[in-house]
Formats: structure tokens, C-alpha cells, sequence
């Protein structure tokens, strides 16, 4: 669900037909019928931006028809724990969850708490004025503060226990609801509720698979919470064979958010510091460290990272540098950033691996970001888009910008392709892989890591012998990798070594994270990749396949941490230690041997029995009970509800996107989320929405995806003959009855327009795209539309982006844009060109300004 796994994922997707050899049942939900539906047992179109109704109505099911694994829940999540009185649901205050404030559109969580105990976000939160993403809980689940232990109804009847809340939260998440807003039948509803439960519990267990059709929504982190919820009451979680796979869309993905190209985080989701809660390091560690469960050795995470990055100059005296740290100011996310670019004050930009001029929301906006920049760098294998916007942009075409007008200096430099390198990849499953240099590029083609060394070692030169400040976490830096070939690449081993982790008192790579300490004498560049290097060997070169020494392949690279293969697998035996069930036995506690046992490395100490009860006073790991699996949250529970972390809400709830044609059928005073971002400037204007003056004029969903045949935004694909041959143009799927209704021919010219944008593509008309049937009163036919996004100006084949369509409306946890269900128009024929393009959005805007229009402007062929 939210993904296209066969097509954007085969990799991973041959173990999904290995199941279905094996008697697995596969079901398909999404708005196309695409490959993957092909393959399916069983294909569940719906509405896109409708999954948070159909997920919360499969919970309801569980709930009402008494299908959850409760020896399960009661016992592994936070079901029986009863919430303060103060809270007050969606369902109490139409919409909204207690604790709103309409002037900051943000919630104060106070009120979310459990009886008797607040559970505190990770620090800086509240101080930093905006709560976003990352700084808003640093991946935590929260820290146990003053109060007695939590209250607990493990009889679940307590009406203000978890169990009880979401019964009360989901209650109208009906079939009928379902079939009203999603456009789901009852009965192919119930099919999909009744074969998840069946497959669930002691002795099955069902997987969900998701991509960025989940997470590129107003509501995307609460699209994954319900899942969560959904995986928690049927048991699979921590179980082979089930859990929830984040499938990423191609290699490393998951390392560059482990080691991470996000601002809010440091390496091994350390929240950053922030400016007005963190002064020292002190403050920093005391306000990350719950007192239970692993987070608990927050100070041996960080001063470990913080002795990698500057070594010697790290001391106790000076905090080990940590005053060397940037510190978070407010939301310092790509698309928020955008506005500073065309405003001057963020005055230069570096772009590695992105396009996104084409592969970003509102292509528009992203090119005139470039524009107010003093200067941009482009480390690519071509000239994409973002590198060529001062020449060749849809702005150009038009004759809103003239080259001569833009003052950005450009510096372009050619980069090294996968195979003209060595290193890891870090992919879907947490897997590290190394991959070996096949060839060296061919001339001044150079990888990241030689650029960033590079730079940084002529940045070194240029501030030597400077006793400014402000250079001095520069010129600390632990700066000193061998290099070697004929380019002086930094030698990738050296880096990854330091990453793993080093006993700086005997010079030896750690085995494992458990060592890490905080008092300097220990070095780890990601505490949870700590090993991969264990023993001065390379764990992540391993390639002994299939069930080679057993059955989890742990010789088959390095999966973080402690190549460990299953998360929170302690879950996958009862409370006293015994395999749920002797079939699907992954690991149990063997009492000879006074340790668990099984194939995989326990996600919990090893030699914690069972009935392991802390004595007072104990912190850490020792501060949980030895039948509490989930060893990152401080009560040792899985989170039914959050009562802290997220910034729009303990539970989900469903909301329309930010542009709808339907109303919210829950909530008659919440249309949309209601703390979703917004950026409301003339660059990005917002199509009408439900309840709007002029919300007719767009009455057609659109939503974006990928294909097999071309990477992402291009940049990789479009170049090569091979794979333009097979997808020469860019093309928008409709169904027979929307052509039928707006003239549109297979194979022909169509336009689709939003307020940011109008783009061309060829017409493919299909049954892949069902219209489905919404609401109820009247029901009313909705038709969808899919555009792929890879093309853009550049490269063999050409053609318009689809993310020009899009605007900026962002989840609030983690500033994604929804890109997957958003409003437009569809019209017959190619688009205008030059200035008749402007005018054809002017005149859309001034439509969409007026009550009442629903019909068309007369088509216009151009050549």
C-alpha cells in the first residue's frame, strides 16, 4: 500500500513472488492498477489521500470484531495505560485534538500525557517557538518524568486506557465510511480486514509493504503511525514475517537519513542541538536521556560521535566541542528554505544527487529560488535542469526571465558514477553492502567523498593559523584520511572504520555500540553502526548467500545494529520467553545457557531472562523488565498512542488533502490537517479546495509516480538511449470515461493545469485509473489521473515535469510535500506556448477566483 513495489522495487520485490511460491497472499492497494496489482492475489483501488479512512477502519475491525493478539498487546504496548482526563479527541472537539492553538497552528502536547506522568518530547520542542520534525522528539518516543509509574487497566475497560480510546477514536471508521471516501466496496473491504486478522496472531503473521506514496502527504507520518497501530494489534511486529518495510526508491536512502543529509538530525537520529535549550553539553544529554531503555546511554552516543569528528581537541574541559555543533534556529527544511533563497538571505546552495528544478514540488519555485541565489554548485553526471535553469527553464520559454537578468554564479562539476567508486550503500532492510570501484572515472569526474575531502582540506588551508572562533570547528576536525590511486581518493575503508568505532585506550575497532562510553574514551562516528568494522575486518564486504551459516544469511553484509536482522525481535516470544509459536520460532530464552537463543542477535540483553524485574533505582537497559521488548521507549512498550513526538496529533485521524474536491466527511469544521505547513506566497498558490469559491475549476485528483525504466528525476536515464527508447515521452494516464468527458485521444496531446503550472503529455488512455464512486449524499464520480515525473529539458528525451503541477503544503513532522493527491484540471490538446502560456494561467487564476465555474475553456491546438 503506497507503493508500486514490482516496478519501483524489484530488487525486493523477488521475495514477495518467493512468498507467493510458498502460499503467501499478496494484496495490492493503490489508485492505479499497475504491475504489482498485476501480480496480487487480490487489487484494492481507492482514493489517493484517502488511506488514513481505510486503515482506521481496519482497526475499528480488529477492535469490534475482537481480532487483536491481546496477550500481545496488553503485554508489548501501551494499550492498557490510561491518558490523563485532560485529553480530548477529534471525536470531542470535531476535528481538532485538545491542546490546539489557532494563533501558532500548533499543539501544545500537555495534555496528551498519561495519568499522573508527563512524557516528555525531546528537549528544545516548546523553546525553539515552531516544534518540527526531528527536533520535536529526536526519534526518541519520549522520555518518563515526574509522576508515579503510569496507571494501567490490563482488563483494557478503563475508559481512558489506550484500548479504549482508539475504540472510541476509530469508531466511525466504518465500511460505509470507507466506501464513501474511499471509494472502496463493503465487501472488497471486508475481504482485505478478514485476510490480515486470519493471517495475524500466535501462530501467522502478515507484513505491510509502503513507499512514498505514504509518506508524500499532509498526513504521511500518520499514514505509517496507523500502520503501526494496525501491526501492534494483530502482533506483527518484531516477528518473522512481519513489520512494516519502508521501501526506499533506490540505494542508500536509508544511510543518507542513518548518517543523515537532514538538518534536524545528527548521525544516528542524535537530535540536533538547539539553540536555546542546549548550551552546553550537559543540558543537551540530560534533556535526551530518558532514564530506561537504550536512549538512556544518550551521553556514550554523542561523545563518542563528538571524539570522532574532532578527536584530541575533544576534552571534558571543553565539553568535547560540542559548542562546535550548528544549533537549530526554527525549521531549516529544504522547502522552507526556498523562500530565503528568493528573498537574499540564504545566498548559496549545494546540490549533489538532486535535480530539483524536476524532481522537487513546484518546479516554478525551486527555479526562482535559484535565481536569488549569489551562487549555486551542481555536482552531477550531466547538465540536468537545475544546473542549466539560467538557460533553458519554462521561464525562458514564456518570457518572464531573460538569461541576461539572472546573476547566479553557476559552478557545474562533473561527478563520478556508482561503479567509478567504492563504499557502502545502506538500503531498505538496514543492510550495509560494499561495493568495489570497477573503473576509475574518466576526467575531472570525482566522487562525493573525494569533493567533500577535498574541499574541506583546501577550506583547512585557507583558515590556517586563524584564531577566530567561529573557524575554529573547522580547523579541529579530524581531517587526516589516507588517500590513495591517481586522484588521491580518500580511502573509503579509513572513513567507514572510523564510523564503525574505536577504543581510543587500545587502539581496537569496537565489536558493538554496548561499549561506547561517555567519558571520551571511546570514538564512533554512528553509534548505531557501530561493528560493521568489528575486528578490523570488513563486516559489510561479508557475501556468504541464502541460509549460509542460518537461516537470517548473517554473513550477507551487516544489518545495523549489531547486525541484528529483525528490530525489536524480543517480541517475537511470549513474556516468558517461548516462541509464540514453534513454527515461526525466531528466538527464546534458554534457561541452561542463561541467554536467548536463535539465529538472529537479540534486540534486548542478552543474558536479561524473562522474569528480570529492575531493582529501584535502575537505568538504562536495566531499568526495563526482562518481558519489555521494545528497548528504545522508555517504558519498553510499543505506542498504540503517542502522547508525545508527533506535532499533529497522539492518534491518527483522516483529513482531506490540502486541495480536496470532497469534503471531510468526519469532521464539518476540519477540511484538513489542521497543522499541516503552508507556504503562502505568490510563488506557490493553492488551488480551491472543498468549500472554496471556485473549486470546480480543478475537479480532478492527480497523483505522481515513478516507472522502471527511468531514475528518478532523470538524471540518470533520460541520458541513456537504452532506456529513452523504451519511455520516450511523458504521458498522463485517464481513464475511458474521463477522455470520453473531456475529448481527450490515446496516443494524442493533453494539457493539465494547476494554479502553479500548465504541462503537456501524450495521452495514454487505460483502465488502469477507475473512476470511483464518492460520498453519498449525492454520490459522486471522481476521476484520477497519473503522471510519472521524470522528465524534464535535458537529455535524449524531453518533456515537462509533473511536479511543476504541485504545490507546497507540507506533513508538519517532516516537511514532505503531497505530492500524491493534488487537484487539477485536464484539457484536450498540446499547451500554449510562450507568452499564451502565462496568459492561460492567468486566466485559470482568475476563474478559480469566481463561485460557480465549472465548465472548461474551449481547447487549443498548438502545434
Amino acid at each position: 500500500m503506497g507503493s508500486n513495489m514490482a516496478e519501483n522495487h524489484p530488487v525486493g520485490f523477488q521475495w514477495v513472488v518467493e512468498a507467493k511460491r510458498r502460499g503467501a497472499r499478496v494484496i495490492h492497494v493503490d489508485p492505479r492498477f499497475t504491475r504489482t496489482s498485476a501480480f496480487a492475489d487480490t487489487f484494492v483501488p481507492l482514493r489517493a489521500g484517502s488511506d488514513i479512512a481505510f486503515l482506521g477502519a481496519i482497526v475499528r475491525y480488529i477492535l469490534e470484531e475482537d481480532r487483536a493478539f491481546k496477550e500481545y498487546v496488553v503485554r508489548y504496548t501501551n494499550a492498557a495505560t490510561i491518558v490523563s482526563e485532560e485529553f480530548r479527541d477529534t471525536e470531542d472537539l470535531d476535528g481538532l485534538f485538545s491542546g490546539w492553538e489557532p494563533e501558532t497552528r500548533t499543539y501544545d502536547p500537555a495534555s496528551w500525557q498519561y495519568e499522573d506522568l508527563q512524557v516528555a518530547a525531546a528537549s528544545g520542542q516548546r523553546e525553539q517557538g515552531a516544534p518540527t520534525g526531528q527536533a520535536a522528539h529526536g526519534a526518541h518516543g519520549g522520555a518518563l518524568e515526574e509522576g508515579e509509574p503510569p496507571h494501567h487497566d490490563e482488563t483494557l475497560q478503563h475508559p481512558r486506557c489506550v484500548y479504549q480510546l482508539l475504540r472510541k477514536h476509530f469508531a466511525r471508521y466504518t465500511p460505509e465510511l470507507v466506501e464513501e471516501t474511499c471509494g472502496v466496496s463493503r465487501e472488497q473491504f471486508l475481504e482485505v480486514c478478514e485476510a490480515l486478522c486470519d493471517n495475524s496472531g500466535r501462530e501467522r503473521t502478515s507484513a505491510l509493504c509502503y513507499a512514498v506514496g505514504w509518506t508524500q502527504h499532509t498526513v504521511g507520518v500518520q499514514y505509517i503511525r496507523t500502520a503501526a497501530i494496525i501491526q501492534l494489534l494483530l502482533g506483527n511486529i518484531g516477528r518473522p514475517g512481519g513489520g512494516i518495510m519502508a521501501l526506499r526508491g533506490h540505494a542508500s536512502i536509508q544511510g543518507s537519513t542513518d548518517i543523515p543529509t537532514l538538518y534536524d538530525i545528527l548521525p544516528g537520529y542524535l537530535p540536533m542541538p538547539a539553540a536555546e535549550a542546549h548550551e552546553s553539553l550537559h543540558d543537551y544529554i540530560e534533556q535526551n536521556s530518558p532514564p530506561t531503555g537504550y536512549w538512556a546511554n544518550m551521553g556514550a552516543y554523542t561523545v563518542s560521535l563528538l571524539k570522532a569528528w574532532w578527536g584530541d581537541a575533544a576534552t571534558a574541559e571543553n565539553d568535547f566541542c560540542f559548542g562546535h555543533l550548528p544549533r537549530l534556529t526554527g525549521d531549516h527544511s529544504y522547502y522552507t528554505s526556498l523562500a530565503g533563497m528568493v528573498d537574499g538571505t540564504i545566498k548559496g546552495l549545494f546540490v549533489m544527487g538532486e535535480n530539483p528544478t524536476v524532481g522537487a514540488a513546484n518546479g516554478g519555485f525551486n527555479r526562482a529560488a535559484l535565481r536569488g541565489l549569489d551562487w549555486l554548485v551542481v555536482r552531477d553526471l550531466v547538465e540536468i535542469e537545475t544546473a542549466a535553469f539560467w538557460h533553458d527553464a519554462p521561464e525562458i520559454e514564456t518570457g518572464e526571465v531573460a538569461t541576461a537578468d539572472i546573476a547566479t554564479e553557476v559552478f557545474f562539476l562533473p561527478a563520478a558514477t556508482h561503479v567509478e567508486k567504492k563504499g557502502t550503500f545502506t538500503n531498505t532492510q538496514r543492510l550495509l553492502q560494499w561495493r568495489e570501484q570497477a573503473v576509475e572515472p574518466r576526467g575531472d569526474c570525482r566522487s562525493e567523498l573525494w569533493f567533500m575531502y577535498h574541499l574541506g582540506r583546501r577550506v583547512r588551508e585557507k583558515l590556517a593559523g586563524s584564531s577566530a572562533g567561529r573557524d575554529q570547528a573547522v580547523l579541529e576536525l579530524t581531517w587526516d584520511y589516507p588517500t590513495e590511486g591517481p586522484y588521491d581518493d580518500p580511502d573509503a575503508e579509513a572513513v567507514l572504520r572510523e564510523i564503525s568505532g574505536v577504543d581510543l585506550k587500545t587502539g581496537n575497532q569496537i565489536a558493538d555500540y554496548l561499549p561506547l562510553k561517555d567519558d571520551g574514551s571511546t570514538a564512533c562516528g554512528c553509534w548505531i553502526y557501530a561493528g560493521c568494522y568489528a575486528g578490523g575486518v570488513n563486516q559489510v564486504a561479508r557475501r556468504k548467500p541464502g541460509s549460509e551459516p542460518s537461516s537470517v544469511a548473517p554473513e550477507w553484509g551487516w544489518a545495523w545494529p549489531m547486525n541484528r536482522r529483525i528490530l525489536y525481535n524480543r517480541a517475537s516470544a511470549d513474556p516468558d520467553g517461548k516462541p509464540w509459536s514453534e513454527r515461526k520460532r525466531y528466538l527464546w530464552w534458554d534457561p541452561e545457557q542463561g541467554k536467548w537463543a536463535g539465529d538472529d542477535v537479540p534486540d534486548f540483553k542478552a543474558d536479561m531472562a524473562p522474569d528480570y524485574r529492575p531493582p529501584e533505582g535502575a537505568r538504562g537497559p536495566a531499568g526495563l523488565r526482562g518481558d519489555e521488548p521494545f528497548t528504545m521507549q522508555a517504558d519498553g512498550k510499543a505506542w498504540l498512542y503517542a502522547p508525545a513526538g508527533l506535532v499533529d496529533g497522539p492518534m491518527p485521524t483522516h483529513y482531506e488533502p490540502h486541495e480536496s474536491p470532497f469534503a471531510n466527511p468526519l469532521y464539518a469544521k476540519q477540511q484538513s490537517n489542521p497543522a499541516r505547513q503552508q507556504v503562502r506566497r505568490s510563488e506557490n498558490p493553492y488551488n480551491p479546495t472543498h468549500g472554496e469559491p471556485g473549486v470546480d475549476v480543478f475537479p480532478y485528483v492527480a497523483t505522481t509516480y515513478r516507472l522502471t525504466e527511468h531514475h528518478t528525476a532523470g538524471g540518470m536515464s533520460r541520458w541513456l538511449p537504452h532506456l529513452a527508447e523504451l519511455q520516450p515521452e511523458m504521458f498522463c494516464e485517464v481513464s475511458p470515461a474521463l477522455a470520453r468527458e473531456r475529448g481527450l485521444e490515446h496516443g494524442s496531446w493533453m494539457t493539465i493545469v494547476t494554479l502553479r503550472a500548465a504541462i503537456e503529455a501524450r495521452v495514454m488512455v487505460t483502465e488502469r485509473v477507475t473512476p470511483l464512486i464518492i460520498g453519498s449524499h449525492p454520490p459522486r464520480e471522481v476521476h484520477q489521473v497519473g503522471l510519472p515525473y521524470h522528465w524534464g529539458s535535458r537529455g535524449i528525451v524531453t518533456g515537462d515535469s509533473a511536479n511543476d503541477l504541485l504545490g507546497l503544503a507540507l506533513d508538519p513532522n517532516v516537511h514532505i510535500g503531497e505530492y500524491k493527491a493534488q487537484t487539477c484540471d485536464v484539457r484536450a490538446g498540446r499547451r500554449p506556448r510562450g507568452p499564451a502560456l502565462v496568459a492561460l494561467l492567468d486566466d485559470y487564476r482568475r476563474r478559480a477566483t469566481e463561485a460557480g465555474v465549472s465548465e472548461p475553456p474551449e481547447k487549443e491546438e498548438r502545434p
